[in-house]
């Protein structure tokens, strides 16, 4: 086997600057009956656990360390499902963060930058957008909902695979990256380092760096310090540690669309997108989880096609398929 390696810390510097917008398209009729029945013809959500069945989750992660359990996966899909994130960007690097609980309806501003009110911020045009974490696997129809779990257990096994190549059973097996002698510290203003703490590589999708660790932590908890005080809980409470799969999967960089958004379809590539090579498909989730390691260097990538196995086997244990994958991301442009 060849060494395992922590490439998701590569991967998670920013926030994408695009408005993803929600619409609710209703009758405008003023009959109270009309308004019923319109709302009764709105399936509703599917739940999350009805994708995926405990013998299900044994059977695709044979190998796995204990530490990751159906029932941890479950619990912290469920919980942060009630989670929803706003993000406001204002001159490029300026930001706000209204984190709602949606079991209460409570929001609170959980981070706004100290150039916020700045007379020079104010003027540039604001940025807005929302992450609903209760939209992980369950927004679209089942045939979509199937293939972008497929893809995100693709990237978490590979992330923590230690076995032997190509047999697909391994994932979820290391709790951190092999070399924890490795701080990642960086600058940020924001999520400072905690001196004696260190950063690397931990859980499904090897968390990495300070900065990254902070805004993880805002997110799940609505409080910067819980994980920069203890970054050991990603890899000591199988539910943070899977949160912090699912928040790195469904939220934006700067540049970069999420995972979430490229597999159920929502992601169209810009001019400047198709120009560098960039499709919708798997290939382009590979871009964003580690593209500058894997992607536009041809198609002799080890890890590009360990990441493409996975998800390969995945959908075929989950009942899906992706006939018109672009699975590959050998041509594509990196973000930088």
């Amino acid at each position: 086997m060849k060494p395992m390696v922590s490439t998701a810390k590569l991967a998670f510097t920013g926030l994408f600057s695009v408005v993803l917008l929600s619409f609710n398209c209703g009758n405008s009729s003023s009959s109270s009956a009309a308004h019923k029945e319109t709302e009764a013809s709105v399936a509703p959500r599917p739940s999350f656990s009805a994708l995926l069945s405990e013998k299900q989750f044994n059977e695709l992660f044979p190998e796995r360390n204990k530490f990751y359990t159906y029932q941890a996966f479950i619990k912290a899909v469920n919980e942060l499902a009630n989670i929803k994130v706003k993000v406001v960007r204002r001159a490029v690097s300026v930001y706000q963060f209204t984190r709602t609980d949606k079991s209460t309806g409570k929001a609170t501003v959980v981070r706004q930058d100290g150039d916020w009110d700045e007379a020079w911020a104010k003027v540039k045009p604001d940025s807005t957008y929302t992450v609903d974490y209760g939209n992980f696997c369950t927004e679209a129809d089942a045939q979509t909902n199937k293939r972008e779990l497929a893809a995100f257990f693709a990237h978490i096994a590979h992330e923590t695979r230690h076995g032997q190549n190509g047999s697909y059973t391994d994932g979820l097996m290391e709790l951190h990256e092999e070399n924890t002698a490795l701080n990642y510290i960086s600058d940020s203003d924001e999520y400072p380092p905690v001196k004696g703490k260190k950063y690397y590589g931990r859980g499904p999708m090897q968390l990495s760096y300070n900065g990254n660790y902070g805004y993880a932590s805002d997110c799940i908890f609505g409080d910067k310090n819980i994980l920069l005080n203890n970054p050991d809980l990603v890899e000591t409470d199988p539910v943070v540690s899977f949160k912090t799969a699912i928040y790195f999967w469904m939220t934006p960089e700067t540049h970069k669309p999420s995972a979430h958004d490229v597999m159920i379809g929502k992601w169209q590539p810009s001019a400047d997108d198709k120009a560098k090579g960039r499709v919708p498909g798997f290939g382009m989730t590979i871009n964003i989880v580690n593209g500058a390691v894997e992607c536009n260097q041809g198609e002799d990538i080890y890890s590009m096609h360990d990441r493409i196995g996975f998800y390969q086997f995945f959908l075929k244990e989950l009942g899906a398929s992706d006939n018109n994958c672009a699975c590959s991301c050998g041509s594509m442009a990196p973000y930088r």
